[in-house]
Protein backbone atom coordinates (compact mmCIF):
# COMPACT_ATOMS: atom_id res chain seq x y z
CA UNK A 1 0.00 0.00 0.00
CA UNK A 2 2.91 2.59 -1.11
CA UNK A 3 2.32 5.88 -2.75
CA UNK A 4 4.29 7.75 -5.18
CA UNK A 5 4.48 11.09 -4.40
CA UNK A 6 5.70 13.97 -6.93
CA UNK A 7 6.76 16.94 -5.20
CA UNK A 8 7.51 20.01 -7.51
CA UNK A 9 9.46 23.01 -5.55
CA UNK A 10 10.46 25.96 -6.71
CA UNK A 11 14.00 24.57 -7.58
CA UNK A 12 13.47 21.18 -8.67
CA UNK A 13 11.86 17.99 -9.38
CA UNK A 14 11.54 15.02 -6.32
CA UNK A 15 9.54 11.77 -6.44
CA UNK A 16 9.65 9.31 -3.65
CA UNK A 17 7.80 6.30 -3.08
CA UNK A 18 6.33 6.32 0.37
CA UNK A 19 5.63 3.79 2.08
CA UNK A 20 3.02 2.64 4.89
CA UNK A 21 5.10 3.77 8.10
CA UNK A 22 5.98 7.16 6.41
CA UNK A 23 9.25 6.07 5.12
CA UNK A 24 10.45 7.33 2.18
CA UNK A 25 12.26 5.47 -0.58
CA UNK A 26 13.55 5.58 -4.03
CA UNK A 27 14.08 9.01 -3.66
CA UNK A 28 15.11 11.12 -7.04
CA UNK A 29 15.93 14.46 -7.57
CA UNK A 30 16.35 16.30 -10.96
CA UNK A 31 16.74 20.00 -10.85
CA UNK A 32 14.57 22.46 -12.31
CA UNK A 33 15.95 25.99 -11.01
CA UNK A 34 13.74 28.90 -12.78
CA UNK A 35 15.23 31.54 -14.84
CA UNK A 36 15.34 34.85 -14.88
CA UNK A 37 15.54 37.02 -18.22
CA UNK A 38 15.42 40.03 -16.28
CA UNK A 39 15.22 41.73 -12.69
CA UNK A 40 12.25 40.49 -11.11
CA UNK A 41 10.95 38.35 -13.45
CA UNK A 42 10.49 34.53 -13.01
CA UNK A 43 10.04 31.59 -15.43
CA UNK A 44 9.76 27.78 -16.33
CA UNK A 45 9.89 25.97 -19.16
CA UNK A 46 7.04 24.14 -18.42
CA UNK A 47 7.78 21.20 -21.37
CA UNK A 48 10.73 20.69 -19.36
CA UNK A 49 9.53 20.47 -16.06
CA UNK A 50 6.86 17.97 -17.94
CA UNK A 51 9.70 16.10 -19.37
CA UNK A 52 11.26 16.00 -15.74
CA UNK A 53 8.22 14.71 -13.70
CA UNK A 54 7.91 11.55 -16.06
CA UNK A 55 11.46 10.56 -15.97
CA UNK A 56 11.67 10.72 -11.92
CA UNK A 57 8.55 8.85 -11.66
CA UNK A 58 9.33 6.58 -13.45
CA UNK A 59 12.95 5.97 -12.13
CA UNK A 60 11.30 6.14 -8.34
CA UNK A 61 8.87 3.48 -9.39
CA UNK A 62 11.33 0.99 -11.12
CA UNK A 63 13.29 1.13 -8.25
CA UNK A 64 10.80 0.45 -5.70
CA UNK A 65 7.86 -1.35 -7.41
CA UNK A 66 3.72 -0.67 -8.09
CA UNK A 67 2.16 1.89 -6.22
CA UNK A 68 -1.60 2.27 -4.80
CA UNK A 69 -2.15 5.48 -5.74
CA UNK A 70 -0.06 8.65 -7.04
CA UNK A 71 -0.11 12.13 -4.87
CA UNK A 72 0.82 15.75 -5.69
CA UNK A 73 2.80 18.42 -4.09
CA UNK A 74 3.68 21.39 -5.61
CA UNK A 75 4.92 25.28 -5.23
CA UNK A 76 1.62 27.61 -6.00
CA UNK A 77 0.86 30.07 -8.09
CA UNK A 78 3.37 29.45 -11.04
CA UNK A 79 1.03 29.66 -13.59
CA UNK A 80 1.26 27.65 -16.86
CA UNK A 81 -1.19 27.95 -20.14
CA UNK A 82 -1.32 25.25 -23.25
CA UNK A 83 -3.16 24.21 -26.19
CA UNK A 84 -6.07 22.06 -25.57
CA UNK A 85 -5.57 19.94 -28.09
CA UNK A 86 -1.61 19.46 -28.39
CA UNK A 87 -0.77 19.58 -24.76
CA UNK A 88 2.43 21.83 -25.67
CA UNK A 89 2.32 25.31 -23.44
CA UNK A 90 2.03 28.31 -25.16
CA UNK A 91 4.61 30.46 -22.86
CA UNK A 92 7.14 30.31 -20.61
CA UNK A 93 5.41 29.89 -17.40
CA UNK A 94 5.48 32.92 -14.88
CA UNK A 95 6.88 31.83 -11.24
CA UNK A 96 5.66 32.82 -8.21
CA UNK A 97 7.92 35.00 -7.71
CA UNK A 98 7.69 36.95 -10.43
CA UNK A 99 7.21 40.28 -9.90
CA UNK A 100 6.17 41.83 -13.74
CA UNK A 101 2.31 41.75 -12.84
CA UNK A 102 3.10 45.17 -9.80
CA UNK A 103 1.19 47.58 -12.18
CA UNK A 104 -1.80 45.63 -13.02
CA UNK A 105 -1.96 44.48 -9.26
CA UNK A 106 -2.12 48.14 -8.11
CA UNK A 107 -4.72 49.25 -11.21
CA UNK A 108 -7.10 46.73 -9.74
CA UNK A 109 -6.78 47.44 -6.31
CA UNK A 110 -8.44 51.02 -7.28
CA UNK A 111 -11.04 48.86 -9.00
CA UNK A 112 -11.88 47.65 -5.21
CA UNK A 113 -10.34 43.94 -6.57
CA UNK A 114 -7.04 42.89 -4.11
CA UNK A 115 -5.07 40.84 -6.25
CA UNK A 116 -0.78 40.25 -5.16
CA UNK A 117 1.10 39.82 -7.57
CA UNK A 118 1.87 36.31 -6.21
CA UNK A 119 -0.63 34.59 -7.05
CA UNK A 120 -2.04 33.48 -10.55
CA UNK A 121 -4.58 35.73 -12.05
CA UNK A 122 -2.68 38.46 -12.98
CA UNK A 123 0.33 36.13 -14.31
CA UNK A 124 -2.53 34.23 -16.42
CA UNK A 125 -3.67 37.71 -17.75
CA UNK A 126 -0.15 38.42 -18.77
CA UNK A 127 0.25 35.25 -20.65
CA UNK A 128 -3.28 35.65 -22.56
CA UNK A 129 -2.37 39.36 -23.47
CA UNK A 130 0.49 38.28 -25.03
CA UNK A 131 -0.40 34.92 -26.69
CA UNK A 132 -4.27 35.22 -26.98
CA UNK A 133 -5.39 38.98 -26.83
CA UNK A 134 -8.35 38.57 -28.51
CA UNK A 135 -9.27 35.58 -26.21
CA UNK A 136 -10.20 33.36 -29.06
CA UNK A 137 -7.48 30.26 -28.67
CA UNK A 138 -8.46 27.29 -27.32
CA UNK A 139 -6.09 27.08 -24.04
CA UNK A 140 -6.14 25.94 -20.48
CA UNK A 141 -4.54 27.32 -17.29
CA UNK A 142 -3.42 25.37 -14.81
CA UNK A 143 -0.86 26.43 -11.69
CA UNK A 144 1.60 23.58 -11.09
CA UNK A 145 -0.45 20.74 -9.87
CA UNK A 146 -2.99 21.16 -12.81
CA UNK A 147 -0.21 20.73 -15.45
CA UNK A 148 1.33 17.45 -13.29
CA UNK A 149 -2.12 16.12 -13.48
CA UNK A 150 -2.03 16.45 -17.32
CA UNK A 151 1.06 15.44 -17.91
CA UNK A 152 0.65 12.02 -15.88
CA UNK A 153 -3.37 11.74 -17.41
CA UNK A 154 -1.92 12.11 -20.73
CA UNK A 155 -4.31 15.35 -20.81
CA UNK A 156 -7.50 13.30 -19.39
CA UNK A 157 -7.55 15.61 -15.98
CA UNK A 158 -8.10 19.46 -16.13
CA UNK A 159 -7.97 20.25 -12.49
CA UNK A 160 -6.86 21.99 -9.77
CA UNK A 161 -7.50 21.43 -5.71
CA UNK A 162 -9.02 23.48 -3.65
CA UNK A 163 -5.49 24.26 -1.55
CA UNK A 164 -4.46 25.48 -5.09
CA UNK A 165 -7.27 27.28 -6.51
CA UNK A 166 -7.45 29.21 -2.88
CA UNK A 167 -4.18 31.23 -3.42
CA UNK A 168 -4.53 31.98 -7.04
CA UNK A 169 -6.39 34.89 -6.80
CA UNK A 170 -9.15 33.46 -8.80
CA UNK A 171 -11.58 32.10 -6.27
CA UNK A 172 -14.48 33.81 -4.07
CA UNK A 173 -13.79 34.76 -0.66
CA UNK A 174 -15.61 31.20 0.86
CA UNK A 175 -13.41 29.21 -1.96
CA UNK A 176 -16.72 27.92 -3.61
CA UNK A 177 -15.70 29.19 -6.95
CA UNK A 178 -14.15 31.24 -9.39
CA UNK A 179 -14.74 35.25 -9.14
CA UNK A 180 -16.81 36.27 -11.83
CA UNK A 181 -15.75 40.12 -11.12
CA UNK A 182 -12.06 39.08 -10.88
CA UNK A 183 -12.17 37.26 -14.39
CA UNK A 184 -14.25 39.50 -16.10
CA UNK A 185 -11.41 42.62 -14.86
CA UNK A 186 -9.18 40.44 -16.28
CA UNK A 187 -10.78 39.19 -19.30
CA UNK A 188 -10.41 35.60 -18.38
CA UNK A 189 -12.50 33.23 -20.55
CA UNK A 190 -14.15 30.47 -17.86
CA UNK A 191 -13.30 27.93 -20.48
CA UNK A 192 -9.22 28.02 -19.76
CA UNK A 193 -10.29 27.23 -16.40
CA UNK A 194 -9.74 23.67 -14.34
CA UNK A 195 -12.10 21.89 -12.28
CA UNK A 196 -11.48 22.31 -8.80
CA UNK A 197 -11.60 19.17 -6.74
CA UNK A 198 -10.76 17.84 -3.23
CA UNK A 199 -7.05 17.40 -2.04
CA UNK A 200 -7.85 13.70 -1.52
CA UNK A 201 -9.91 11.44 -4.07
CA UNK A 202 -9.58 9.15 -7.00
CA UNK A 203 -9.25 11.54 -9.49
CA UNK A 204 -8.86 8.83 -12.51
CA UNK A 205 -5.98 6.81 -13.54
CA UNK A 206 -2.46 8.31 -13.96
CA UNK A 207 -2.08 6.46 -17.24
CA UNK A 208 1.50 7.72 -17.92
CA UNK A 209 2.87 6.13 -15.36
CA UNK A 210 3.45 2.22 -15.53
CA UNK A 211 0.44 0.49 -14.06
CA UNK A 212 -1.73 3.82 -14.35
CA UNK A 213 -2.30 4.11 -10.76
CA UNK A 214 -5.18 6.70 -9.57
CA UNK A 215 -3.84 10.00 -9.09
CA UNK A 216 -5.68 10.43 -5.64
CA UNK A 217 -4.05 13.61 -4.36
CA UNK A 218 -3.11 17.06 -5.02
CA UNK A 219 -2.02 20.00 -2.53
CA UNK A 220 -0.13 22.83 -2.60
CA UNK A 221 3.45 22.56 -1.18
CA UNK A 222 2.56 24.76 1.51
CA UNK A 223 -0.31 22.61 3.03
CA UNK A 224 1.18 19.48 2.16
CA UNK A 225 3.86 19.92 4.81
CA UNK A 226 1.24 21.43 7.48
CA UNK A 227 -0.62 17.89 6.83
CA UNK A 228 2.66 16.45 7.08
CA UNK A 229 3.79 17.89 10.28
CA UNK A 230 0.96 16.55 11.88
CA UNK A 231 -0.87 20.48 12.29
CA UNK A 232 -4.44 18.94 12.04
CA UNK A 233 -6.14 20.69 15.18
CA UNK A 234 -6.30 24.55 15.41
CA UNK A 235 -3.51 26.50 17.05
CA UNK A 236 -0.76 23.96 15.60
CA UNK A 237 1.36 25.55 12.88
CA UNK A 238 4.31 24.83 10.99
CA UNK A 239 7.15 27.05 9.48
CA UNK A 240 8.69 25.54 6.01
CA UNK A 241 12.24 27.40 5.43
CA UNK A 242 13.03 26.52 2.06
CA UNK A 243 13.43 29.37 -0.86
CA UNK A 244 10.97 31.28 0.39
CA UNK A 245 9.43 30.55 3.81
CA UNK A 246 5.81 30.33 4.50
CA UNK A 247 4.40 29.91 8.02
CA UNK A 248 0.94 27.92 8.10
CA UNK A 249 -1.49 27.60 11.31
CA UNK A 250 -4.67 25.69 11.72
CA UNK A 251 -7.40 27.31 12.00
CA UNK A 252 -10.23 24.77 12.06
CA UNK A 253 -13.69 24.14 9.62
CA UNK A 254 -14.69 27.98 9.59
CA UNK A 255 -12.94 30.65 7.51
CA UNK A 256 -11.14 33.51 8.84
CA UNK A 257 -12.95 36.89 9.46
CA UNK A 258 -11.08 38.81 6.99
CA UNK A 259 -11.44 38.23 2.89
CA UNK A 260 -8.17 38.62 1.89
CA UNK A 261 -5.48 39.96 4.08
CA UNK A 262 -5.57 39.87 7.83
CA UNK A 263 -4.68 42.98 9.90
CA UNK A 264 -1.48 41.69 10.54
CA UNK A 265 -1.20 40.69 6.70
CA UNK A 266 -1.43 36.73 6.83
CA UNK A 267 -3.40 35.33 4.20
CA UNK A 268 -6.73 33.12 4.15
CA UNK A 269 -5.99 29.21 2.82
CA UNK A 270 -7.91 26.48 2.50
CA UNK A 271 -5.29 23.78 4.16
CA UNK A 272 -7.03 20.95 2.85
CA UNK A 273 -10.37 19.97 1.29
CA UNK A 274 -11.88 16.84 1.82
CA UNK A 275 -14.80 14.83 0.42
CA UNK A 276 -16.29 18.46 -0.03
CA UNK A 277 -15.94 19.47 2.96
CA UNK A 278 -12.68 22.48 3.83
CA UNK A 279 -10.63 22.45 6.73
CA UNK A 280 -9.23 26.33 6.51
CA UNK A 281 -5.68 28.37 7.55
CA UNK A 282 -3.98 31.23 7.93
CA UNK A 283 -0.63 31.54 5.68
CA UNK A 284 2.20 34.34 6.55
CA UNK A 285 4.96 34.78 4.37
CA UNK A 286 8.70 35.55 3.86
CA UNK A 287 9.59 36.00 -0.08
CA UNK A 288 13.10 34.85 0.56
CA UNK A 289 14.44 32.68 3.36
CA UNK A 290 16.79 29.76 1.70
CA UNK A 291 17.32 32.45 -1.31
CA UNK A 292 19.12 35.01 1.19
CA UNK A 293 21.85 31.82 2.08
CA UNK A 294 21.89 30.91 -2.07
CA UNK A 295 22.47 34.60 -2.27
CA UNK A 296 25.41 34.46 -0.38
CA UNK A 297 26.84 31.07 -2.44
CA UNK A 298 26.18 32.12 -5.98
CA UNK A 299 26.36 36.01 -6.19
CA UNK A 300 29.00 36.88 -2.82
CA UNK A 301 30.86 34.13 -3.16
CA UNK A 302 31.28 33.68 0.51
CA UNK A 303 30.08 30.13 0.78
CA UNK A 304 30.94 27.34 -1.53
CA UNK A 305 27.86 25.72 -0.43
CA UNK A 306 24.22 26.56 0.96
CA UNK A 307 25.05 23.26 3.57
CA UNK A 308 28.60 25.67 4.59
CA UNK A 309 26.37 27.76 6.43
CA UNK A 310 26.24 26.65 9.46
CA UNK A 311 29.83 25.51 10.22
CA UNK A 312 31.08 29.40 8.77
CA UNK A 313 28.51 31.20 10.78
CA UNK A 314 29.50 29.39 14.27
CA UNK A 315 33.10 30.82 13.60
CA UNK A 316 31.81 33.08 15.71
CA UNK A 317 29.40 33.51 19.17
CA UNK A 318 27.33 37.01 17.46
CA UNK A 319 26.87 39.33 14.08
CA UNK A 320 29.42 42.00 15.73
CA UNK A 321 26.17 44.15 15.35
CA UNK A 322 25.44 43.40 12.17
CA UNK A 323 22.17 42.97 11.08
CA UNK A 324 20.33 41.81 7.55
CA UNK A 325 16.81 42.44 6.70
CA UNK A 326 15.76 39.19 4.11
CA UNK A 327 13.68 41.51 1.29
CA UNK A 328 15.80 40.11 -1.86
CA UNK A 329 12.34 40.33 -3.43
CA UNK A 330 10.71 42.77 -1.28
CA UNK A 331 8.26 42.19 1.79
CA UNK A 332 5.18 40.25 2.35
CA UNK A 333 4.02 39.74 5.92
CA UNK A 334 3.27 41.74 7.64
CA UNK A 335 4.02 44.67 5.77
CA UNK A 336 3.38 43.28 1.87
CA UNK A 337 5.57 45.95 -0.23
CA UNK A 338 7.57 44.87 -3.24
CA UNK A 339 9.16 47.62 -3.69
CA UNK A 340 11.35 47.10 0.04
CA UNK A 341 14.86 45.96 -0.76
CA UNK A 342 17.11 44.06 1.46
CA UNK A 343 19.83 45.44 3.96
CA UNK A 344 23.05 44.99 5.78
CA UNK A 345 23.60 46.81 8.37
CA UNK A 346 26.15 47.84 10.80
CA UNK A 347 29.07 46.73 8.87
CA UNK A 348 32.32 47.72 10.57
CA UNK A 349 36.34 46.93 10.06
CA UNK A 350 36.00 44.03 11.86
CA UNK A 351 33.24 42.71 9.96
CA UNK A 352 34.14 39.21 8.47
CA UNK A 353 32.73 36.29 6.50
CA UNK A 354 31.32 35.02 9.51
CA UNK A 355 29.62 37.57 10.77
CA UNK A 356 28.08 38.49 7.54
CA UNK A 357 26.73 34.67 7.29
CA UNK A 358 25.40 34.72 10.96
CA UNK A 359 23.83 38.22 10.36
CA UNK A 360 21.87 36.72 7.35
CA UNK A 361 20.69 33.58 9.02
CA UNK A 362 19.57 35.66 12.37
CA UNK A 363 17.82 38.22 9.63
CA UNK A 364 15.55 35.32 8.39
CA UNK A 365 14.86 33.98 11.95
CA UNK A 366 13.78 37.37 13.28
CA UNK A 367 11.58 37.66 10.03
CA UNK A 368 10.40 33.83 11.48
CA UNK A 369 9.37 35.35 14.31
CA UNK A 370 7.08 38.09 12.62
CA UNK A 371 5.31 35.88 10.71
CA UNK A 372 4.07 33.66 13.76
CA UNK A 373 3.29 37.18 15.35
CA UNK A 374 1.57 37.75 12.29
CA UNK A 375 -0.64 34.49 12.72
CA UNK A 376 -1.12 34.50 15.94
CA UNK A 377 -3.31 37.88 16.31
CA UNK A 378 -4.59 37.37 12.70
CA UNK A 379 -6.07 33.91 13.66
CA UNK A 380 -6.61 34.59 17.46
CA UNK A 381 -4.93 31.29 18.30
CA UNK A 382 -2.20 31.00 20.37
CA UNK A 383 0.82 28.85 19.22
CA UNK A 384 2.57 26.30 21.86
CA UNK A 385 5.40 25.40 19.75
CA UNK A 386 6.39 25.76 16.46
CA UNK A 387 7.20 22.96 13.24
CA UNK A 388 9.62 23.42 11.27
CA UNK A 389 10.68 21.62 7.69
CA UNK A 390 12.60 22.81 4.90
CA UNK A 391 16.47 22.91 3.65
CA UNK A 392 17.13 25.42 6.56
CA UNK A 393 15.72 22.58 9.24
CA UNK A 394 19.22 21.25 9.13
CA UNK A 395 20.95 24.34 10.01
CA UNK A 396 21.68 24.05 13.90
CA UNK A 397 22.72 28.10 13.93
CA UNK A 398 19.50 28.99 12.23
CA UNK A 399 17.16 26.53 14.41
CA UNK A 400 18.75 28.22 17.98
CA UNK A 401 18.52 32.34 16.79
CA UNK A 402 14.49 31.09 15.27
CA UNK A 403 13.81 29.52 19.04
CA UNK A 404 15.48 32.67 20.52
CA UNK A 405 13.29 34.79 18.52
CA UNK A 406 9.88 33.13 18.97
CA UNK A 407 10.92 32.45 22.95
CA UNK A 408 9.64 28.84 22.76
CA UNK A 409 10.32 25.45 21.46
CA UNK A 410 10.91 24.63 17.61
CA UNK A 411 10.09 20.87 16.67
CA UNK A 412 12.40 19.91 13.74
CA UNK A 413 10.48 17.25 11.87
CA UNK A 414 11.97 13.82 11.66
CA UNK A 415 11.78 14.05 7.86
CA UNK A 416 12.26 17.56 6.80
CA UNK A 417 10.96 16.67 3.20
CA UNK A 418 7.47 16.94 5.38
CA UNK A 419 5.80 18.31 1.78
CA UNK A 420 6.19 14.52 0.56
CA UNK A 421 4.72 12.83 3.51
CA UNK A 422 1.94 14.60 3.36
CA UNK A 423 0.85 14.53 -0.31
CA UNK A 424 1.50 10.84 0.39
CA UNK A 425 -0.82 11.10 3.53
CA UNK A 426 -3.96 12.75 1.32
CA UNK A 427 -3.42 10.31 -1.24
CA UNK A 428 -3.55 7.21 1.05
CA UNK A 429 -6.30 8.41 2.65
CA UNK A 430 -8.25 8.48 -1.04
CA UNK A 431 -7.32 4.37 -1.30
CA UNK A 432 -7.46 3.40 2.49
CA UNK A 433 -3.48 3.06 3.16
CA UNK A 434 -4.55 4.63 6.35
CA UNK A 435 -7.46 6.00 8.24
Amino acid sequence: MSILVVDVGTSSVRTAVVRPDGRLDAVVRRPMPPSSPAPGLVELDAAALAGAVLEAAQASLAEAGPVEAVGVANQRATTVVWDRRSGQPVAPAIGWQDLRTVGTCLALREQGIRIGPSESATKLAAILDAVDPDRRADLCFGTIDSWVAWTLSAGQLHVTDATNAAVSGLLTPDASGFDETVLEALRIPPRVLPRIVDSSGDLGPAVALPGAPPLAGLVGDQQASLVGQGCLRPGTAKATFGTGAMLDCCVGPDRPAFARLGPQGTVPIVAWRRQGQDTWGVEAVLLTAGACVSWLVEDLGLLPDPAAADEVAAQCPDSGDLWFVPALFGLATPRWDYGARGLLLGITRGTGRPQVVRAVLEGVAHAGADLLEAAEADSGLEVPELRVDGAMAANGTFLQALADSIGRPVAVAAELEATTQGAAFLAGLAVGTWA
